[in-house]
């Protein structure tokens, strides 16, 4: 059985909600992805064009944050959680996937979404994941509480 880690980044708390199902379900860490400087509503209001969210995502802007996963190294499953934002992962992501050697890792993706699908993520992210790793899954869930959807997911990952 492989060594399992979940890490995420959430913002208003569905991903974090369905984050922690997955890590129940999966085993393994949990492990989330904070900004140094937490985000507000409005920073989160993409309806608002000078918003932090619209300003990091036009601007191309890394995100520094704090901390990392202390059991990365050990784990071979790593499922990385973000909610969809403007068609892709929000920068914080890339920031954290650009900060660690992804080699001999199988990568899970998941997000939550108000609708859009999962896309062009995958491709968008790719340039920031270092090593020789495998993408083994993605998949947006648009309910974080579907505990039928999930465990068959993640068991079609993690057996």
């Amino acid at each position: 059985m492989s060594k399992v880690l979940t890490v995420y980044f959430s913002a208003g708390g569905r991903t974090a909600s369905l984050a922690k199902n997955i890590a129940e379900k999966a085993g393994g860490e949990l492990f989330e992805i904070k900004p140094e400087t937490p985000y507000t509503k409005a920073d989160i209001n993409w309806k608002n064009p000078i918003s932090r969210c619209n300003k990091e995502k036009i601007g191309k802007k890394d995100v520094p944050f704090v901390g990392s996963p202390e059991t990365f190294g050990q784990a071979d499953t790593v499922f990385v959680g973000f909610p969809i934002w403007y068609y892709g992962a929000p920068n914080i992501i890339q920031s954290f996937m650009k900060s660690l050697e992804w080699s001999g890792k199988r990568i899970a993706l998941f997000a939550t979404s108000g609708g859009s699908d999962i896309g062009k993520t995958v491709g968008k992210l790719r340039p920031f994941i270092t090593g020789d790793y495998r993408l083994i899954a993605a998949n947006v869930f648009e309910d974080e509480n579907d505990d039928a959807a999930i465990s068959e997911w993640v068991n079609g990952i993690v057996k």
